[in-house]
């Protein structure tokens, strides 16, 4: 059966050539995303073993006949949010933390630790209900596609349990047993071992739940890896099948982007603090630069300059890094609002990094557009305008539309 979404004010397909419905006045305000006015979707398909796919899109006045119909009432669509950093499997709090960097206490890493002791202290079904709990907040706030990534359980059990509860809510899940050393094998000796299991026989363990490797690669912090060490995790994983994902350069400059563009990472994440090769590198690769701007919100670092990259041709996205150190946050609108504030972007680039660019951090094609033949999946903004989500900033007028 089809169905025909119309009484949509403003459509935002992520193809520029569909805005030739917009104003020459507004041209610049929509640059690059695609735009169209009094527009109307049909979507058709669907069922126990596939998604609804869009069958049509264009002005309402040219729209086909459909099996049935909604009517959003002057609302505004844009492709669902696609969230390509999360940590969203863990138990505990972590306000107290939140409250003393507030104060002003440096983050390093170290408080991974808290969050490790009571994930794994937690049950499946205990963290079961609180991942799909995040997932549904998510949803309500225009995500439709999340990645999300083990490193709170750091044995082979835990991170085995962590993929398996994640790939329940998402196909886009990451092993990230190299997320930090735990605390006790943080000795020479020790440090060692615990990477020769992340490489070894976690690896094999885990590898079968996953999509994507991961590690946080940070020689600034005593917690994480070095680029040594982070090289090992990312051989180790692409030689086990799986694709590549960096944690890079959040609290220093370092090589965690260079390493990301030399092994062809689709991502490295954070990108706090670079370098002008830094920059040179990504622009010259298929790797994109995802910006995680809750984090400097939460850990009063400095945010990414997203301007630099921008202008020199990187691709780039925007990520929520959902967790609950640096990061409790699953806002999306709230991730496109500090870009736009304070990173330098321009509502029109936010929004497209957090759709079409969340899905270039996945390597996915069906998602993060509104296009034919793609995946009907659509956040609904409350307002005529889609400018509404970082103008509204703070109020909840974007959700998932369920078709």
């Amino acid at each position: 059966m089809s169905m025909l979404i119309t009484g949509i004010s403003e459509l935002v397909t992520g193809d520029e050539g569909m805005d030739g419905a917009v104003s020459a006045v507004q041209d610049s305000l929509h640059a690059g995303l695609g735009v169209v006015r009094d527009a109307a979707i049909v979507i058709g398909g669907g069922g126990e073993d596939s998604a609804p796919t869009v069958e049509w899109v264009g002005p309402a006045a040219q729209a086909p006949a459909a099996d049935w119909a909604i009517d959003l009432e002057g609302r505004s669509v844009v492709p669902g949010f696609v969230d390509s950093h999360s940590h969203l499997v863990f138990a505990g709090d972590r306000s107290a933390e939140f409250a003393s960097r507030m104060s002003g206490t440096p983050y390093d890493g170290g408080g991974i630790a808290v969050t490790v002791e009571a994930t794994r202290a937690a049950s499946d079904a205990e963290l079961r209900t609180l991942l799909q709990r995040r997932v549904r907040e998510m949803r309500a706030q225009g995500t439709t596609t999340v990645e999300v990534k083990s490193g709170y359980g750091l044995t082979v059990e835990d991170e085995v349990r962590a993929l398996r509860l994640a790939r329940e809510v998402t196909d886009e899940v990451t092993y990230l047993g190299a997320h930090v050393v735990p605390p006790d094998r943080r000795d020479e000796a020790g440090r060692a071992a615990y990477l020769d299991l992340v490489c070894g026989e976690m690896l094999q363990a885990c590898a079968p739940h996953a999509r994507w490797v991961d590690v946080f690669c940070e020689p600034a912090s005593p917690h994480a890896f070095d680029g040594e060490e982070s090289r090992r995790v990312l051989e180790a994983g692409r030689d086990a099948g799986l694709e590549l994902r960096v944690h890079g350069n959040q609290l220093s400059e370092g090589p965690g982007v260079q390493l990301a563009v030399e092994l062809g990472a689709a991502s490295v994440d954070h990108c706090t603090f670079l370098t002008d090769a830094d920059v040179d590198a990504l622009a010259g690769s298929d790797t994109v630069a995802t910006l995680l701007p809750g984090v400097e919100f939460s850990t009063r670092q400095p945010y990414p300059d997203a301007r630099r990259l921008l202008d020199a041709g990187v691709q780039v996205a925007i990520a929520s890094d959902c967790n609950p150190g640096t990061c409790y946050s699953s806002s999306m609108p709230l991730m496109i609002a500090l870009a736009v504030r304070e990173m330098g972007m321009t509502p029109a680039e936010a929004l497209r990094a957090a759709t079409a660019g969340g899905a270039q951090a996945l390597r996915r094609n069906d998602i993060g557009r509104i296009a034919v033949g793609l995946r009907a999946d659509f956040a609904v903004v409350d307002a005529p305008s889609w400018l509404h989500i970082p103008y509204r900033v703070g109020v909840p007028i974007v959700r998932a539309l369920e078709v």
